[in-house]
């Protein structure tokens, strides 16, 4: 039998409008570019959505790979 456990931190839907939007006005560090993937970087919520965060624009910011996996372990730990 598998059991699975399910974290509070399990994350939400995501809006894909949203990702698209930031990336409109946010150009891959990386690239340069608006569109496709950005080598390096992901797209992360300032406020954690696990935290009560927005799922917006506004809370989004361009983020190492390196840099979040750093602040995935405080973000673990709680709001």
């Amino acid at each position: 039998m598998l059991t699975l456990s399910f974290s509070v931190y399990a994350e939400r839907k995501r809006s894909y409008k949203a990702k698209s939007l930031f990336k409109a006005t946010h150009y891959c560090p990386s690239t340069g570019r608006s569109k496709g993937s950005c080598p390096g970087y992901i797209i992360d919520h300032v406020i954690p959505l696990a935290c009560g965060g927005a799922d917006s624009p506004s809370n989004m910011q361009w983020q190492t790979k390196q840099e979040a996996k750093a602040k995935d372990k405080w973000e673990r730990r709680g709001c």
